[in-house]
């Protein structure tokens, strides 16, 4: 049998939580201008990107470590509490983990904000290691968006 786990982070960050959460929101949009280096594109193919139901296909550029593409569909989404969760439907993610679902949170923290991230996955197999390259990723993605906004 196949292992279950989660992971989960903290992150602070300078930006304000409104300001940030936007920025999370208009990812379709925003990452493959801000972070080229990392996403090839973001296609909305169902419903409007941001609403529960939306389907995002994600292109990572060539070169990316393990991925190349994603394709994720928005579980739930809520805009006053600044909470969104989706999982992966279709993509390289799922050689790796039968199931692989995400979570986001963007709190008021003093001048900023406090980024929660967290998964939840079911490994394809028991030699595949927890998803940390993920989690690293999605860690490296909100410093840069930080410093993005910040310039």
């Amino acid at each position: 049998m196949a292992a279950q786990g989660k992971i989960e982070v903290d992150l602070e960050v300078s930006i304000g939580a409104d300001k940030f959460w936007n920025s999370i929101r208009d990812s379709t949009t925003l990452f493959p201008k801000a972070f080229p280096d990392v996403y090839k594109s973001i296609e909305v193919l169902e419903g409007d990107g941001k609403a529960v139901g939306s389907i995002r296909l994600i292109k990572y550029v060539d070169g990316a470590p393990l991925v190349t593409f994603s394709k994720e569909k928005i579980d739930t989404v809520d805009d006053e509490k600044k909470t969104v969760s989706y999982h992966v439907i279709e993509g390289d993610i799922l050689k790796y983990y039968k199931d692989f679902k995400a979570y986001l949170s963007v709190t008021p923290k003093g001048d900023g904000s406090l980024v929660k991230w967290g998964c939840e996955f079911e490994k394809a197999s028991a030699e595949v290691p927890d998803p940390h390259l993920i989690k690293d990723a999605a860690v490296k993605t909100f410093k840069d968006l930080e410093a993005f906004l910040k310039a």
